[in-house]
C-alpha cells in the first residue's frame, strides 16, 4: 500500500501578518495568546484553556505570562483599547511554544498555521544572521578605512544639507487650462 504524500502546504496567512505579530520580550521572540488565537481561528479563552489543560507541555522556555510592568508597556505601545478589558496578563509563546500549540489544539488549521509560523521564525533568524554578518563586515571596513569613511560621510552630509542653487524647480504634472 503506497503512502500518499501531501502536496506542499500553501500559505493560508501572509508571512507579513505573522511577522507583524512577533515581539521581542525577555530576550526572546514571542507571539501573544490573543494574536495566536486570531491566527488559529479560535477564541483567546479557548486557546488559554487548552494550554492550562496541557501545562506540562509548556515549560518556561516555551511560554510565559507577562508581568505587570511588561503588560503596562504593552498597553502603552498598543494603546489602552487594544489589550483593554483583560483580567489576566497575556501569555507569550516562543517558537517552540507555537509549535506545541498545534499538538494541543489538534485541528488541521492549527497544524498548517503552526508550520507557517515556524517557517517565518526561521526566515527571521536567517535575516538576523545576514544582518549581523553585514554589520561585522562594515565595522571591519570602518576600522581599516576609517579616514575614507569619515570623508565619505562628510561629503554625504554636505550634499544633504545644501540646496541646489540657481536652479528653478519645474512643476511636473497637469496644468489647468483657463478659458
Amino acid at each position: 500500500m503506497a503512502i500518499k504524500q501531501k502536496s506542499k502546504i500553501t500559505s493560508i496567512i501572509p508571512d507579513e501578518t505573522i511577522t507583524g505579530k512577533i515581539y521581542y520580550i525577555r530576550g526572546k521572540k514571542v507571539m501573544f495568546d490573543r494574536d495566536l488565537a486570531e491566527l488559529y481561528g479560535v477564541e483567546t479563552k479557548d486557546l488559554n484553556r487548552a494550554v492550562r489543560r496541557n501545562s506540562d507541555r509548556f515549560p518556561d522556555d516555551f511560554m510565559f505570562q507577562l508581568d505587570k510592568k511588561e503588560f503596562e508597556i504593552l498597553r502603552f505601545h498598543f494603546g489602552t483599547s487594544s489589550y483593554g478589558g483583560r483580567r489576566y496578563f497575556p501569555l507569550a509563546f516562543t517558537e517552540q511554544g507555537v509549535v506545541m500549540l498545534s499538538a494541543v489544539l489538534k485541528s488541521e488549521k492549527a497544524v498548517q498555521v503552526s508550520i507557517q509560523i515556524a517557517r517565518v521564525f526561521v526566515k527571521l533568524r536567517e535575516i538576523l544572521i545576514t544582518h549581523k554578518e553585514l554589520r561585522e563586515k562594515i565595522e571591519k571596513m570602518e576600522l581599516k578605512y576609517n579616514d575614507n569613511f569619515k570623508t565619505i560621510f562628510k561629503v554625504i552630509s554636505k550634499l544633504m544639507a545644501s540646496e541646489p542653487k540657481g536652479q528653478e524647480l519645474k512643476i511636473v504634472g497637469f496644468k489647468e487650462r483657463r478659458k
